[in-house]
Formats: C-alpha cells, sequence, structure tokens
C-alpha cells in the first residue's frame, strides 16, 4: 500500500491479500473471486445493463454525444465522437462511509 497526504492507496494485489486475511481463504481463491465479479460486472455493464450492490452502489454505462472540443496544443477545434461511458453510483452507506466525520 502506498500513502500519499494521508491517504492509503492500494492496488489490486493489495485488495487480494486483505479480502484473503479477512475470510481465511487462500489469496489464489480470493483473487478468482474478485476476477470473476469484476468480469461479470464488466461484461454486464457492456451490454448495456446495471450492477446494483445495495449499501454499496450502482455500475451502469451512459452515453455521451459526439460535440466539438479544442486541441488545447494548437486551439484548433476538433471533434469528438459520441461514445459510451461507465457510471458507478455510491450507495447511501458508502456515501454515509466517506463522509464520516473522525
Amino acid at each position: 500500500m502506498t500513502t500519499t497526504q494521508g491517504k492509503t492507496d492500494m492496488n489490486k494485489q493489495e485488495l487480494i491479500d486483505a479480502i484473503a486475511s479477512q475470510t481465511g481463504q487462500s489469496k489464489a481463491q480470493t483473487g478468482e473471486t474478485l476476477d470473476t465479479a469484476l468480469d461479470v460486472i464488466r461484461k454486464n455493464v457492456a451490454k448495456g445493463g446495471s450492477v446494483q450492490v445495495i449499501g454499496f452502489g450502482s455500475f451502469s454505462s451512459g452515453k455521451r454525444a459526439a460535440r466539438i472540443g479544442r486541441n488545447p496544443k494548437t486551439g484548433e477545434e476538433i471533434k469528438i465522437p459520441a461514445a459510451k461511458t461507465v457510471k458507478f453510483t455510491a450507495g447511501k452507506a458508502f456515501k454515509d462511509a466517506v463522509n464520516e466525520k473522525k
């Protein structure tokens, strides 16, 4: 885990280690379970669906319309094509935990 400005950043392997230590499962089993969960979320959202985890949040897709932008180096106008986006909306319990005063 890396610490920046008093915050702890966690990568995927550190997340797997933390989950494995709390559940008593092996790191290999935990890694497979996490990979499978993320893959199911990815595939469902890619098909236009959403995944809602009560107390945590919702993953869904959205659309961004085509628009005109500017190249910051040259100032030249450029066309930005329409695109699909991925959205995460935090659930109430997650928001409350993040905003908890210490």
